[in-house]
Formats: structure tokens, sequence, C-alpha cells
């Protein structure tokens, strides 16, 4: 079997991993800035300023219109799939990251009560985007791309 590296020069591919990692890095640089630490969690983490899974799609879906054409399956297939990670990120998942600070006030009240003592550690709270933070994320996808075709 002979191996193939030409996944690695696809720009379908490649240029939305660079777009992820631009967001990522925007991400470390930001709390770098607000808490003057680096926090390397950040880098792989979900959440937050901006989001890189949006920028993640959008350079995905606008790579595979400018490869495709504006009007093909392989873009409606893109710009569905977006549609759902940028409507999860600021439904579903930031909901969830909401529930959790409760949940966490609620755990930390309790264990001062001493009425609860066997929970380890808190839940994580940054799970999901505002529309702000989705907005950049597509903004930075969708500028990555254009740049790199």
């Amino acid at each position: 079997m002979k191996l193939n590296f030409d996944i690695f020069f696809n720009p379908v591919v490649v240029i939305p991993i660079f777009s992820w990692l631009i967001a990522q890095i925007t991400k470390v640089a930001l709390d770098l800035k607000k808490l003057g630490k680096i926090n390397v969690r950040r880098f792989v983490g979900s959440g937050g300023m901006p989001s890189s899974h949006t920028a993640f799609v959008t350079s995905l879906a606008t790579v595979v219109g400018i490869k495709c054409g504006w009007a093909s399956t392989e873009l409606g297939i893109a710009f569905a799939v977006a549609s759902i990670v940028m409507y999860d990120a600021t439904g579903v998942r930031r909901a969830a990251g909401k529930q959790a600070q409760v949940l966490n006030t609620i755990i930390e009240e309790s264990q001062k009560n001493g009425k609860l003592t066997n929970l380890d550690g808190k839940l994580k709270e940054l799970i999901g985007h505002t529309p702000f933070e989705v907005l950049v994320g597509a903004v930075i996808g969708i500028s990555i791309a254009l740049l790199c075709m």
C-alpha cells in the first residue's frame, strides 16, 4: 500500500485547520491581555472569543464554494453543517454553560454548608458562545479562506 500525503496539501482540509488555529491563538492572546498570563488550556478548549468551531466551518464552506461553485451540492452540505455548528454554539452549548454556572454555585454553597462533600472539581462553564463570538469566528474563517485561496 502506497502512502498518499495529498490530504496535507488539500486546501479544503488545510485552510479550515489554519483558520481554527488562528482563532485558537487569538483566544490565548486575548486571555493573555486580559489576565496577564498565558492559559495553555485556552488553546485546545472550547468556548470564548472567538469561536474557533465557527472559524473552521465557515472557512470550510468558503473554500468549498470557491472550489466547487456557489450553487454546488458540496457547498450546500458545507453550509448546512456550518449553520448547525453556529446554532449549537450559541444555543445548546451556551445554555449548557449557563446551567453549569448555576450548578457550580449551588454545589459551592452546599459544600460551604456541609450538605455536600463528595464532589470534586467544577463543571466546565465556558463551552458555548455569544452571538458576537460566533460572528467574529465567522469573519476569521471567511477572511482566512479568501486570503488563502
